[in-house]
């Protein structure tokens, strides 16, 4: 006995609403497609994340419970021992006030620095693309050997300290790459200086969404450029600074080869200049002295932190748009 050709569409209708796949109402080419064809796509992109993110992620934390070697071999559990170790390093409290320092100096500066130059080359005039690319062109550039320059410049003999002296307004060379202090704010200045261009592109993208007509009202009633700038400008970015700030902050946390280009191997003069990336390279992957256990330990406390710093982000974005 044949089933009624009127009662095809009412059975594949039912057959639909117990297995996963398009909805009943769908047509013409979702009809025929099988519900696992789209995890089928993204098969590449899960295998590359879960291999190459989420596995080591895991193994971290599991390793930080260990006294592992970094070359390997056998090992124990030690508990929180590598936790505890940490607590009580002063190593540890140093490079994690360097990184904490390094953040909150430039973070601000390249929050809001990115977003003048954008102004500034915001606007259409003859020539402003070979401005626009120049600001852009230590973006290009590697960051050893943006890093090598920065030696050449900021050396005894460098040029920044040769033209100083040559106008009389110092008598002896600033020690830029052998002062502790001077290395660090040196290495915050070439972050800032081959970061503001990225962020530039950003706010450029922004700047172009914002109405002309509230730039045209406001100076209608009066305000200045730096009125329209702080009441016009910066309401209609503050989305896209919150995201450079959060980007900023992130990358300032991981901050690794400024610090090694200007401040040597060692990381300055006693390692007074190290970061928390810095120290995590010194006491876990050494292979003579390092502790793969106890650097996997200082790193999920460099997670802990750079996950803390983005929740911040997140909640004062949400009360902005309250």
């Amino acid at each position: 006995m044949t089933r009624p050709p009127e009662s095809a569409p009412a059975l594949r209708r039912a057959l639909r609403a117990v297995t996963p796949g398009p909805s009943a109402d769908a047509g013409g080419a979702a009809l025929y497609r099988r519900w696992w064809l789209p995890w089928l796509w993204m098969l590449p992109a899960i295998v590359g994340t879960t291999v190459f993110g989420v596995f080591p992620f895991l193994n971290t934390i599991l390793v930080s419970f260990t006294d592992a070697k970094p070359l390997g071999g056998a090992y124990d559990v030690v508990g929180l021992d590598n936790y505890t170790r940490m607590l009580g390093d002063e190593d540890f409290w140093l490079a994690t006030r360097n990184s904490l320092l390094y953040a909150l100096i430039v973070v601000p500066l390249m929050v809001l620095l990115p977003l003048l130059l954008a102004v500034l080359v915001e606007k259409n005039l003859p020539g402003i693309g070979f401005f626009r690319s120049a600001f852009y062109t230590p973006v290009l550039a590697s960051s050893v050997v943006v890093g090598l320059s920065w030696q050449w410049l900021l050396s005894d003999q460098g040029l920044v300290n040769t033209w100083l002296e040559k106008a009389h307004l110092i008598r002896e060379a600033i020690p830029f790459l052998s002062d502790s202090w001077l290395i660090l704010l040196s290495a915050m200045g070439l972050t800032l200086w081959k970061g503001l261009g990225w962020y530039m592109i950003f706010y450029l993208a922004a700047l172009g969404n914002v109405p002309r007509e509230l730039h045209e009202a406001a100076a209608v009633d009066g305000a200045g450029a730096i009125r329209r700038f702080w009441h016009v400008t910066m309401p209609g970015v503050r989305t896209s600074m919150m995201l450079v700030g959060t980007l900023t902050g992130i990358g300032s946390l991981r901050v690794f080869t400024e610090i090694y280009m200007l401040g040597g191997a060692t990381g300055g003069p006693g390692g007074a200049d190290r970061t928390l990336p810095f120290y995590i390279r010194d006491v876990g992957l050494d292979p003579l002295t390092g502790n793969a256990g106890y650097g996997a330990a200082v790193s999920v406390a460099l997670f802990a932190l750079t996950l803390g710093l983005t929740l911040l982000a997140q909640r004062l974005t949400k009360e902005d748009e309250a």
